[in-house]
């Protein structure tokens, strides 16, 4: 594929590093806020709960959402730099929808232990996830195909979000 022709001039291209740094920013902003409420929710509760057998060790946790992370950041990025445009605009705001939706996870299920709002939240997650990778997929292919992962991982989180409901139903 061929550089975006906004990557042509250095202004530019400083503009175009301006904007994958916002891009980053953002997400790390939602992440960051996500892992304060996890650390502050995570204490006893959460360890009380009973959880399924495929529940991933905490430890796996942190580098699967660094590296989702990354690939939400350089997905938007990406679709950024296409022409501007209606179908750019609203992949654009489908990402800020499901950062939106990935932020409420955390606080309502760890923040607030509203496990099954937080269930609600997951799905609307996914959905926006879906929706999103189909509007990128018509401004640029490779930036859909970066979230797909992070799709996948909602999918199973959404999975272990339903079982801590069922296995906790108080």
């Amino acid at each position: 594929m061929q550089p975006s022709p906004a990557l042509k001039s250095p202004s530019l291209r400083a503009e175009s590093a301006a904007a994958l740094g916002v891009f980053g920013a953002l997400t790390a902003g939602a992440g960051a806020l996500g892992a304060l409420v996890t650390d502050h929710g995570t204490q006893l509760w959460y360890r009380r709960l009973r959880k399924p057998p495929f529940q991933p060790p905490s430890a796996v946790f942190g580098p699967v959402w660094t590296v989702l992370y990354g690939l939400m950041a350089v997905s938007a990025w990406r679709v950024w730099n296409r022409p501007a445009g209606p179908a750019r605009s609203r992949a654009l705001g489908l990402w800020a929808l499901q950062l939106g939706f990935n932020a409420a996870w955390s606080w309502l299920f760890f923040g607030k232990r509203l496990k099954r709002t937080a269930l609600a939240d997951i799905g609307a997650l996914g959905a926006s996830i879906a929706a999103y990778i189909a509007a990128a997929r018509k401004v640029d292919k490779p930036a859909a195909a970066l979230v797909a992962p992070y799709l996948g991982w909602v999918c199973f989180a959404g999975l272990l979000n339903e079982e801590l409901v069922r296995r906790n139903p108080s």
